[in-house]
């Protein structure tokens, strides 16, 4: 809650008018000169997972935040509203699913799927929401008032850093992001009897631990079997109980991301997961169930963000690469209510999702003044005969 206050607290120093939705969604709105038309709405999220770094998402909130402020330093009167927001819940650590905020706001997202999501300690989002002053009387409740009004929104953009090697390799100052890759996520379990480690003889054993194992290798070999680069699988969770050296596992749990820009192929690797799955539980005699998680689309970028993005950095001097997002986004989602772009700023050795994440001032800067001038095409309003900044 101290984090949601202060980034309040940066929107409120810019003028910004704060608002904060049911599923705590909060924006911050420079109004325009013609506010019936639909706003150039831009942010991201400051959640983050264990052992995580900091510019994951934080540099699409703080920077967008600048951005705007930017814009008013120079001067500039925006036609559209121009609003920066920080979603809530992108990332799936507490309720198990990720892009909560805008799952909401495009909606994707049932009050079923979050009756069946608490966390570990059997909290529900809605508890949850209800403790910290957001939430309703249920969650259908919290959804359809969170639910973005049609024609509201005209264009999303979302500042992140690459989370990946390309740019920093290459020396290149701006990702242009085409499409964005959305994950299958499933749940394999597999139950044998377990037993004594010494006295359970080898022949003798349904072993749901080798079971996992082998599974694990064959996510692997499907996924390399497309041949597409942009096609990735990981067996990011394998549990095995009792968890103990002097016993033959009696269950394994694999949870398991299958991510590309092609939806029709991910989903056969899928398949192909799920019938290795049966077969390795009928090989090694154990039982077997899966479960899918979620299963998303992917999206393409609009091609009039790509030409603004691009516009905006040449101005700026800096160059460009057009690449996809393997990465999962809440751009994802807000590609259903608005044409959506995304730009991308490089991070130190593309590593993400660690505590030695880094992207330099630097190019935070130089995605801030894109990502401002992206807006500022977008919202076809009007700049000061001279202005010295940006």
């Amino acid at each position: 809650m101290q984090a949601r206050q202060y980034v309040k607290s940066l929107m409120e120093l810019e003028d910004l008018k704060v608002r904060e939705d049911a599923m705590g969604n909060i924006f911050g709105t420079w109004q325009g000169s013609d506010p019936s038309l639909g706003a150039v709405l831009t942010g991201s999220h400051c959640d983050a997972i264990p052992l995580a770094g900091m510019y994951d998402g934080t540099v699409g909130v703080i920077g967008a935040i600048e951005a705007l402020a930017a814009l008013k330093r120079a001067g500039f009167k925006p036609k559209r509203n121009l609003a920066v927001m920080m979603f809530t819940s992108e990332e799936p650590t507490r309720f198990k699913l990720s892009c909560l905020g805008s799952r909401a706001m495009s909606g994707a997202l049932t009050a079923d799927v979050l009756d069946a999501k608490p966390d570990d300690n059997g909290t529900s989002f809605l508890q949850a929401a209800n403790a910290v002053g957001y939430g309703a009387e249920s969650h259908a409740a919290v959804l359809e008032a969170s639910r973005t009004p049609k024609g509201s929104v005209d264009y999303f953009v979302e500042l992140h850093i690459e989370q990946g090697p390309l740019l920093e390799q290459e020396g290149l100052d701006i990702g242009v992001v085409t499409a964005i890759a959305a994950p299958a996520a499933l749940e394999v379990k597999f139950q044998g009897d377990g037993g004594h480690a010494g006295a359970q003889l080898m022949p003798l054993r349904n072993d749901a631990g080798l079971a996992g194992a082998e599974l694990a290798l064959a996510v692997e070999a499907h996924t390399l079997a497309t041949g597409a680069m942009d096609t990735v699988g990981t067996t990011g969770i394998f549990e095995l109980s009792p968890n103990a050296i002097n016993s033959v596992p009696k269950e394994a749990r694999l949870a398991i991301d299958v991510r590309d820009i092609n939806g029709p192929r991910r989903d056969k690797v899928v398949q192909a997961i799920l019938d290795s799955a049966q077969s390795l539980a009928t090989k090694r005699q154990v039982k077997f169930e899966a479960q899918m998680i979620n299963q998303d689309p992917p999206t393409r970028c609009a091609d009039s963000i790509q030409q603004a993005i691009v516009a905006a950095a040449r101005g700026l001097g800096l160059t460009t690469k057009h690449m996809v997002s393997r990465a999962y986004h809440d751009s994802l989602f807000m590609a259903r209510i608005a044409p959506t772009g995304m730009i991308f700023i490089p991070c130190k050795g593309g590593f993400s999702h660690r505590p030695d994440e880094f992207a330099s001032e630097k190019d935070i800067s130089n995605g801030v003044g894109v990502l401002a001038l992206t807006m500022a095409q977008l919202s076809e309003g009007a700049w000061p005969d001279s202005r010295d900044e940006l």
